[in-house]
Parts: structure tokens; sequence; C-alpha cells
């Protein structure tokens, strides 16, 4: 015989996932000053750390909400939270920011007076709701698995992530566009789809990825990319990534100089507060530069073993879950939590080309900081929220 205990609160708070990212809000804090004391051209270091500390401490508060919803209002929520998500992504195109638009090129923040939002960071989490929920409910009302039931829950996901992707590709962010694939790639690769769809469709993406790296090196393949809507800064960003020092007087400039702000750190660093190569936007998207210029080998690697115990405590929480919505949930968010480190680092050490986008919990940004602080509630709320069945002993 079973029966349902909750255990008590303390318990049910899972430590080995906040301590993770405590410490990288910690060093998110020293990276910031850091950046900001060395940049000429950036806002105060007392402002820029002081709104940093602020919307740490208003993420701590979603947690603590977050963490106390149980998934049946969860459930509830989340096509509304959908919903909303999308109308906002659209009033996006018309009421965007015009000046970080002209110097970036993307339509996704809104400003209000000196606070800028960007909307598609807690779109994320209304996105991996909704993904988590459509495979739960197919999963609940298909009880044998077959190849048409597969295709038909594909088109389901095809469903509500087309909007999603069309409004993103509409704001020209092209970063963004890439952590809702891999979101996508997380939930699809564990909703329990055959490997004889599964198998074919991460070949043909390898091949596309494959083929588009091919065709970006060769001129006629440039051309022909050029007539499907490719643009001059996208190829730019290429060669700077293949090339990063090919062109360190326009846009190899800023990937080569946070080659060399990290190479020169060595391995122990050169110290806290001790800048002497001028990276650009180095509180955000190069954050990881800092890091590596004053505390090295070690000090990155220690940040990275961070990243690892965090996912990895994710990765336990999503299999503890007795709750199939709480695990796709899971699924997603360290899909998104994973891309978004391996990108950003990979980017700030010249292993992929850069796309702009920040590194969780440490990168300055609020947006950034309130979606993966929303997504941690939702980690810890599944154990919080979870009553394990125990069994009672036999006599």
């Amino acid at each position: 015989m079973e029966k349902k205990i909750k255990t008590s609160n303390d318990n049910r708070i899972d430590y080995g996932v906040i301590l993770p990212v405590f410490l990288l809000c910690l060093i998110g804090i020293l990276s910031l000053y850091v950046a900001l004391t060395h940049d000429p051209n950036g806002p105060s270091v007392a402002r820029g750390v002081g709104m940093q500390i602020i919307w740490y401490i208003v993420g701590a508060i979603a947690i603590a909400v977050v963490m106390r919803i149980n998934s049946k209002w969860i459930w509830k929520l989340t096509p509304y939270l959908y919903g909303a998500g999308l109308l906002v992504m659209g009033l996006l195109l018309k009421f965007y920011d015009q000046n970080l638009a002209a110097s970036t090129g993307s339509k996704n923040w809104f400003r209000f007076g000196n606070v800028t939002f960007q909307p598609a960071e807690l779109m994320k989490i209304a996105y991996i709701l909704m993904l988590a929920l459509i495979v739960t409910k197919h999963n609940t009302q298909v009880k044998v698995r077959t190849l048409k039931s597969d295709f038909w829950l594909i088109a389901k996901l095809m469903i509500i992530s087309i909007p999603v992707i069309t409004l993103v590709m509409a704001q020209r962010d092209f970063g963004t566009m890439l952590v809702f694939l891999a979101i996508f790639g997380g939930v699809f690769l564990m909703s329990g789809i055959s490997w004889k769809i599964i198998g074919p469709v991460f070949a043909f993406a390898f091949i596309v990825g494959a083929g588009t790296i091919f065709l970006v090196t060769t001129e006629s393949g440039r051309e022909f990319l050029y007539t499907v809507g490719f643009k001059s800064y996208q190829f730019a960003r290429i060669d700077s990534w293949l090339d990063p020092f090919h062109d360190t007087s326009g846009f190899s400039f800023q990937p080569a100089q946070g080659i060399l702000a990290i190479g020169t750190g060595g391995m122990f660093g050169k110290g806290f507060n001790v800048s002497n190569i001028y990276v650009p936007v180095r509180e955000s998207d190069m954050i990881f530069t800092v890091i590596g210029e004053n505390f090295g080998f070690i000090g990155g690697a220690f940040v990275i073993f961070l990243y690892f115990i965090l996912i990895y405590r994710m990765i336990r929480v999503c299999f503890d879950t007795n709750n199939e919505f709480y695990a796709y949930i899971a699924s997603g968010l360290i899909m998104m939590l994973l891309f978004h480190v391996f990108e950003n680092i990979g980017a700030n050490i010249g292993l992929l080309p850069l796309t702009g986008i920040p590194l969780p919990f440490i990168s300055q940004g609020g947006s950034s900081i309130l979606g993966n602080m929303i997504g941690i509630g939702l980690i810890l709320s599944m154990r919080y929220q979870n009553e394990a069945p125990v069994k009672k002993s036999r006599r």
C-alpha cells in the first residue's frame, strides 16, 4: 500500500540548484563592476551595478513566488501566458526602441524611460510551458504510439512554434531564434517521438548546417545565400568567426579583442579589476572576457563548473519528478540554459560566431535575469510541490 506524504519545507528546497545560481550572480556583480569601471562609453558603475542588483532581487522574489505555484495552476495559466507573449512580441514590431534598432539592427527591445526590456526572454519561458503542455496532453490522449500519432504531435508542436519563430525573425534577432530552435529540439528529443523520425530530422538539420557553412566559404555559395535573404553583416560575422584577426578595424574587432583579453589572462589571470584590453559590449555579450582576463583559465573553468553543477542538478530534478508536465518543462529549461552557456562562451573564445546571446545570471540585462530566474523557480517548484509516493512497510 502506498500513501503520499509531504516532506518538510526545508527538505523540499533544492539547495543544489540555489547555490550555483547564487555564486553565478555574485560573479556577475564582480564582473559587471570591472566591465563598467573600464568602459568610458558605458553607464556609471554605481547605476549599472545597482540596477543589476535590483534585478537579482526581483529575480529572487520571482523564484520564491513561482516555486510555490503548483503544476495545476501552471497548466491552466500556460495558454494565457503563451497568448500574452505572442501579443507583446507582436506589439514590439511597432513600438520597438529605435535607437537600439539603429545600433544593433534588431527590433527586440521596448524602452520605458531609461529602462529597456526584451520580451523574448520571458517568451522563452511561455514557449517552454506551451511545448510541455502540448506534449503532455498528446501523450495522455494517445495510449499506443505510432508513426502517425508522432507526426500528429510534430504538427501540433509546429503550430505553436511557427508564430514564435516568425515574430523573432521579424525582429531580426538571429541569436534569439537559435535559442527557440534549441528549446524546440530539446523538448522534441524528450517527447517520446520514434527514433525513426528523430534520426532523419537531426540528420537533415546536420546536413543543412554543414551545407550552409560550405556555402558561406565559397563565392558561388554566397551569391546563392544572398538570393535567399542573407545579409552582408551576417557574412561579416561568419568571416570574423572563421578568421577573427582578418579585419580588426571592422567587424572582427570585437571577437579579436575578446580572444586577446582571455588569452592574456593566462592560467591565473591578471587579478581583480584589471582591464588592459578594450572589448566592446563587455558588460553583456562579452562578459566572459572579464572573467578570463581577471581570473584566467582557472576562473573560467570554475564558472563552467558552476554551470555544469547547475545543469546536472536540473537533470536530476527532471528524472526525479513524478509529474510528466514538469519533466518536459525541465527539458526545455535545460536546453535553453545549455545553449546560452555554450553559445556565449563559445563565441567569446572564438569557437562559435557572435550572436548576441547573454551569459545566464552573469551578463548585464534585467529581462534575461528575470527570465532565467523564473526558469529556476519552475525547477525548484518541481521538488517543492512534489509529493513522492512512499511505500508503507510490510509486517
